[in-house]
């Protein structure tokens, strides 16, 4: 079995310069819902895209096969430009669109349409305002026909039962019938519904679950079905062991994964596939992406992106660790600190007020307040090394590429360009100079002008 997932369309109603199918839920295209679960079923699939190819490929992996098409002539018009893809498997067919679709319910879909052995069988909904949908006329809980919106009579528009474009196909059968289309319509356009026609057997299997065939069309419906997909994923974790402190707040995407006993507080935004541990306590106002998080961590008012944390770790409040940072066992990462490519070892601190960037630092390591790894020349980047055990003094600037050796001291206020030897003390600032007196004589001086 194949799968083909239709994304070509302008999205006019978005009222954006970029397509409407790379628009995010949960910081997630929708292009990439629909593909993330295509993947549970299928190690086959295609996407149509036309409207911004360049860029919604862009968002796609090496092994999604892409077709264009270049004219918006209808969803039949679209399969038509994948009529390679159709070979002798099945094909069901989904839209980048309708992004919650669930990988239970298409299973189901599957199951049907093999041991019915029907030539189609198609998903449908009820809906209390269907405007907009193809109507369901059946009999026996076969279809006889599909009639869109803008061909429907009075009478036919009381029917709730619709169809929500998804549908798994017999490919040699589908591909016959897209052949004998024609555009004889209100809109002008290969309908792909109109292939129903050539079926001897279409079966219907109909969803309760009308959140899960939601099309997006405009940022208002973007926004009321992230509403609902948040409420059912916070659910989900709240029955297996997360509190979540307010629901009405956090915004958790996914493919997130977060052990027993953590407390995610008020604020707080987990993206990506991350993975949190358990006993945690995440926010409030916290954003964390792409990272994996250990046991027992606490991270608080701070920003994590594509980082590693360890097993007893506290970060914040105010902290930001970027990209390639690695923080081992009970580090502590404090106010006003920010990292970036930077590996703590364990047990060492950067309380306050701190800039690591490029940076190793060894095992139970003092970083002093304000201290600052100059790792960028204006050219490069450069690395600085401070080895276990060592103190580095409030305010220090260490101008890398520089070395710190094993249980170092460095005095506070220096800036150090050199390496500094193993069980030494570093001072690199200027002797200081007390001037007696000089401001009551500065002060008279002055007295005496006036």
């Amino acid at each position: 079995m194949k799968v083909l997932i239709l994304a070509a369309g302008q999205g006019k109603r978005m009222k954006s310069r970029v397509p409407k199918v790379v628009h995010r839920i949960l910081d997630k295209p929708m292009i990439n819902w629909v593909i993330d679960t295509a993947k549970k079923l299928s190690n086959e699939i295609a996407v149509v895209l036309g409207n911004g190819i360049d860029v919604v490929q862009n968002f796609l992996s090496n092994d999604i096969k892409i077709f264009e098409q270049k004219e918006r002539l209808g969803t039949g018009h679209a399969v038509m430009c994948a009529k390679d893809f159709l070979t002798d498997s099945d094909v069901l067919i989904l839209y980048g669109d309708v992004p919650y679709i669930s990988e239970s319910t298409l299973k189901s879909l599957l199951k049907m349409h093999a041991e019915s052995k029907n030539d189609a069988t198609i998903l449908t909904v009820e809906l209390e305002n269907p405007t907009g949908y193809g109507r369901i006329i059946k009999k026996n809980n076969k279809l006889l026909k599909i009639i869109e919106e803008q061909d429907a009579s009075p009478e036919i528009k009381i029917i709730k039962e619709v169809y929500t474009g998804i549908g798994v196909f017999n490919s040699q059968k589908l591909k016959n019938a897209l052949e004998k289309l024609t555009p004889n319509n209100a809109q002008g356009e290969y309908y792909l519904t109109e292939v129903f026609q050539y079926f001897e057997n279409v079966g219907i299997l109909k969803t309760e679950n009308k959140i899960e065939v939601c099309g997006v069309n405009d940022r208002v419906q973007l926004a009321e079905l992230e509403k609902s997909i948040r409420k059912d994923i916070l659910r989900n974790f709240m029955l297996n062991g997360v509190t979540i402190v307010d629901p009405d707040s956090t915004y958790i995407s996914p493919d997130v994964e977060i052990g027993i006993d953590t407390v995610i507080y008020p604020q707080t935004f987990v993206y990506g596939k991350t993975k949190i541990g358990e006993n945690c306590e995440i926010g409030p106002l916290t954003r964390i992406k792409e990272c994996i998080i250990g046991n027992n961590v606490k991270i608080t008012r701070s920003e994590c992106e594509l980082t590693q944390v360890m097993d007893n770790v506290s970060v914040g409040p105010f902290s930001r660790l970027r990209e390639g940072t690695f923080l081992e066992e009970n580090v502590k990462i404090g106010n006003f600190v920010e990292t970036k490519k930077t590996h703590v070892s364990k047990g060492s601190k950067a309380q306050h007020l701190t800039y690591l960037g490029d940076t190793y630092i060894g095992k139970d390591v003092n970083i002093g307040a304000g201290t600052i790894t100059c790792n960028y020349d204006g050219k490069k980047k450069n690395k600085t090394y401070i080895d276990d055990d060592s103190f580095i003094g409030s305010n220090s600037s260490l101008v890398a590429p520089v070395k710190i050796g094993k249980s170092v001291v460095i005095g506070a206020g220096s800036v150090i360009t050199q390496d500094v030897p193993d069980f030494s003390l570093a001072l690199g600032r200027a002797k200081q100079i007390n001037k007696l007196n000089w401001v009551k004589e500065k002060r008279s001086d002055s007295k005496k002008g006036e």
